[in-house]
């Protein structure tokens, strides 16, 4: 018998950045010496509070069946951390608890994408985006950006992008991959463009936790037209090292767009893991505000580190992230810029992984996850200049 396969999900491509990191382990169990900065994920351990938590709902036989959506409490403690932190009103029946962000982000695009709906993406872009707007139907359309404005939309650039089929637009603050975040002034000038449409407002704010410079400001907290138009995307695998719990969460003040998501979810995965949804409220409480600080106070030492060495290596440049984790390198002057090309060569010749931002919608740059020891950055560093001395 011969399969055949439908066309939704042979246009589906894998994950550039697991790629990347799969490769690296492969060559890393043949007995290589593998330097990975390819990977999204903290190398810290989850902390302590959260893991007692998730002990004690085992030990007390929480391992039932949950709502969909979530239980109560963590619904109401997700609502509490919203108003809390990000100047947020959503009520428990406005958030909807998923596996991970990304599973958030695909119940969105399957919710509100019909075919032929525009989607708009600045460019460069987490690498997931596009393939979950193609999946639903969708077009994307990607708008550059460049150093000059820290890699972030701006207004004028926007509106000239916005047309009859415009549904959607996505933003990224801090983004993946440039750890640039767009600033309170930059927000009401884009809601600005907004006003008057129907455009849904995507923020996925993943990264909100580990800001160096400036401040954070939630997108749906500017004013009521982008509350109302926005649908945020969080989780806990950044903020709070838990990645492999798959905890992320999404709110709307679309009640029925809720309750649409989670009769998706209902026939696909149903509810998340109970014992994460305990450990989940203490990790979103106060309990862990030490936790986040030190990790945040060691992610800044490690940028500073990283962009240091890696501005001494001429003719590279980085931009310093003001959040996040990554640093955006521009190589446009090594190998003709071609970023798949210096990743795998660089892999080969010196053992360094790293993730080209072709991936990322943007030639021309390479991403380095800083998310790993000072030990590893500053081999990593001696290694970078030693390859592009020879390059």
């Amino acid at each position: 018998m011969t399969f055949t396969y439908s066309n939704r999900i042979t246009n589906l491509s894998e994950s550039a950045t697991i790629a990347i990191s799969t490769l690296a382990s492969e060559l890393k169990a043949q007995g290589r010496d593998i330097l990975s900065f390819s990977a999204g994920e903290p190398d810290f351990d989850t902390p302590e509070p959260i893991k007692v938590a998730a002990k004690e709902a085992l030990d007390s036989g929480y391992t039932k069946y949950t709502p969909v959506a979530g239980n109560a409490k963590l619904r109401e403690a997700i609502a509490q951390k919203l108003k809390r932190e990000n100047n947020l009103t959503y009520t428990p029946n406005q958030i909807l608890v998923s596996n991970g962000a990304k599973q958030s982000l695909f119940n969105v695009f399957q919710a509100i994408i019909d075919s032929g709906d525009e989607v708009i993406i600045p460019a460069p872009f987490w690498v997931t985006y596009p393939e979950l707007v193609t999946y639903s139907g969708g077009r994307n359309v990607f708008i550059p950006t460049t150093a000059s404005t820290q890699f972030k939309l701006t207004p004028e650039t926007l509106s000239k992008h916005i047309t009859k089929k415009t549904k959607a637009l996505v933003l990224t603050t801090p983004s993946n991959p440039t750890g640039m975040i767009y600033s309170r002034s930059d927000l009401e000038a884009l809601a600005e463009v907004l006003k008057g449409s129907d455009i849904i407002v995507i923020a996925d704010e993943i990264y909100e936790k580990l800001i160096y410079e400036g401040e954070f400001v939630s997108v749906g907290a500017i004013n009521s037209d982008m509350f109302e138009r926005t649908i945020t995307i969080n989780g806990l695998s950044k903020s709070v090292a838990m990645t492999g719990w798959r905890m992320g969460y999404l709110a709307c003040a679309d009640t029925k767009l809720i309750k649409l998501m989670a009769n998706l979810q209902s026939q696909c995965t149903s509810n998340i893991n109970s014992i994460t949804q305990q450990a989940a409220i203490v990790a979103l409480s106060s309990k862990v505000d030490a936790d986040i600080e030190s990790m945040r106070q060691t992610f800044l030492q490690r940028r500073d580190l990283a962009c240091e060495g890696i501005n001494a290596i001429a003719p590279l440049s980085v931009l310093p992230p003001q959040g996040a984790f990554y640093l955006f390198i521009n190589i446009g002057d090594v190998l003709g810029g071609d970023s798949m090309e210096f990743c795998k060569k660089i892999l080969q010749d010196e053992g360094i992984a790293l993730v080209p931002g072709s991936a990322f919608g943007m030639e021309g740059f390479v991403r380095f996850s800083f998310a790993c020891s000072t030990k590893d950055i500053q081999e990593g560093i001696v290694r970078l200049e030693r390859f592009v001395r020879n390059a």
